[in-house]
């Protein structure tokens, strides 16, 4: 014998007419095995609007927490399609700054929702996060404390040509200063990039980079490159990143993924389109889009040029050493008819020599002393690194 099929609808008229008979709800609803709150629900239901009321009703809310009037939800949906990589919190500030006074802006968690609902919200899959280790290096309080350079990694345009994007940024403010499409990471045209940031912005107190070229050299005394003594001829001091550690220049990174998702996917076919690309992101970056550590302001709210401006470069000179001595374009100096190899970084530069020992004597750069000289060997004896990463005020 088949099994009898029996609908919801059917079994709550057979509870509803045996309760009209006038059986009772206790009884009745522990023989339907259902509650006596859902029994007078039934009862109730039927009171109120007939026999119509038994059938299933929507379990849709009334209203969702965060629903939006129709012309403020396709508001957010355009400006996230007009800033694809903005979040919600500063699609929620993009609002505030186009409808300041007009209507009630939504919550951030309420723009998150209406884009996700949309399919407009990219979730990203879960990491452990290690803690960063201690490090010496210094934090900015104020504009031009710190600038932070690096080269992006480089990338093919159009048309086969590799693009080294040079950034600068100062760390206080989160302004983006230089981003330049360069065609190698060459130490002249970087010279030249900065020549045009010292004139338009003036001095940092430091540049921090990591330890490639042009920032730092192999080779050089110390690492020293060309480029960082001209930061140090200017009252530059410099800080490098330990290699392997890029969460030590962490802000500039973080940049980085955005310049990355914004002007090169797909890449320039050139590098004057690739340029116009950045242009077009940094104006964006630094005046129109919200930074959350800024307290919801831009970065050029935020950034003042540096009271230190570019003069050129200082002349040298040691009051207080013995002797005034020029490195050659081969990295030497003469002494006492003999040449002895300092650096050709250094080249072209005036160091301070004094004798301090007898045949011993202390070769100075600025207020560095990088080593000494035994005239006897003809030969610079470096000591403990002077162009260190300069400590924070908290080490």
């Amino acid at each position: 014998m088949p099994w009898r099929e029996c609908s919801v609808m059917e079994e709550r008229l057979r509870f509803l007419a045996r309760l009209l008979e006038g059986e009772g709800m206790s009884e009745l609803c522990r023989e339907f095995g259902i509650s006596r709150k859902t029994g007078y629900k039934i009862f109730n239901r039927y009171k109120d609007d007939g026999l119509e009321a038994l059938s299933d009703r929507s379990r849709r809310p009334v209203r969702y927490a965060n629903q939006l009037p129709d012309p403020i939800e396709r508001l957010i949906v355009a400006s996230k399609r007009e800033k694809p990589h903005w979040g919600a919190r500063k699609i929620r500030e993009l609002l505030v700054r186009r409808l300041a006074g007009d209507v009630r802006i939504p919550s951030i968690s309420t723009v998150h929702a209406v884009l996700d609902r949309r399919g407009l919200v990219k979730r990203a899959r879960q990491r452990r996060r290690c803690k960063a280790e201690g490090t010496q290096l210094s934090s900015a309080v104020a504009a031009n404390d710190l600038w932070c350079a690096d080269f992006k990694g480089e990338f093919k345009l159009g048309n086969g040509r590799y693009c080294h994007p040079l950034t600068v940024t100062d760390q206080a403010s989160r302004m983006i200063l230089a981003c330049e499409a360069l065609e190698s990471t060459r130490e002249q045209p970087v010279v030249e990039a900065f020549l045009r940031l010292f004139r338009e912005y003036g001095l940092p107190g430091a540049v921090r980079s990591d330890n490639g070229l042009p920032f730092a050299s192999p080779n050089g005394l110390y690492n020293l490159s060309k480029l960082s003594v001209f930061w140090l001829r200017l009252g530059i001091a410099i800080e490098r990143i330990r290699p392997g550690h890029p969460h030590e220049n962490g802000r500039h990174e973080r940049m980085h993924r955005t310049l990355k998702q914004e002007t090169t996917r797909p890449p320039g076919q050139n590098t004057l389109q690739q340029q116009d690309r950045f242009d077009r992101f940094v104006n964006e970056f630094n005046t129109e889009r919200p930074h959350e550590a800024l307290a919801m302001k831009t970065p050029a709210e935020c950034y003042e040029p540096s009271r230190r401006s570019y003069e050129g470069l200082p002349d040298l000179d040691y009051p207080f050493h013995d002797r005034d001595v020029t490195v050659t374009a081969c990295g030497r100096i003469c002494m006492h008819r003999k040449k002895i190899n300092v650096s050709t970084v250094l080249a072209g530069s005036t160091l301070g020599i004094k004798e301090v020992d007898d045949g011993i004597w202390l070769v100075s750069f600025m207020h560095y002393d990088p080593g000494y000289i035994d005239r006897e060997q003809g030969t610079l004896q470096t000591i403990d690194n002077p162009f260190g990463t300069r400590l924070s005020p908290m080490s």
